[in-house]
């Protein structure tokens, strides 16, 4: 279990930094450790706020054939942004198409390298 959680932190944090490399307007200060702490920030918000989020507008992600999922992300990447910089790490989104496309970059190479590494492969057996 602790292996998956790693690894799970290994590929949100690769997601993140995909993101700033990526994004013009997701800015973050040197060093791993920073991609680090928002990634684990990041996750934590995904745990925990998000599945509030989704219940809440399911029928618009409903509506929407699951899209609003990107703006639910988009939110989660700006209020990490938030908690990171209150917290003292040098992480920023500067705008709204900023958070989308990170989101969106986030989302992509998070499945990606989940599938590539193999994580949650025995929650998708069963």
């Amino acid at each position: 279990m602790l292996r998956r959680l790693l690894l799970r932190w290994f590929v949100d944090a690769a997601a993140v930094y995909a993101a700033i490399e990526l994004i013009p307007g997701i800015v973050a200060g040197e060093g791993w450790g920073i991609v680090f702490g928002v990634a684990l920030i990041l996750g934590l918000m995904n745990a925990l706020i998000a599945p509030l989020l989704r219940f809440l507008t399911c029928p618009l992600i409903i509506l929407s054939l699951g899209l609003f999922t990107l703006v639910i992300n988009a939110i989660m990447l700006r209020l990490t942004a938030s908690i990171a910089t209150a917290v003292g790490l040098d992480f920023i989104v500067q705008d709204w198409i900023a958070a989308f496309l990170g989101a969106l970059v986030i989302s992509i190479v998070s499945v990606v390298l989940s599938v590539v590494l193999g994580v949650d492969r025995k929650r998708r057996r069963r």
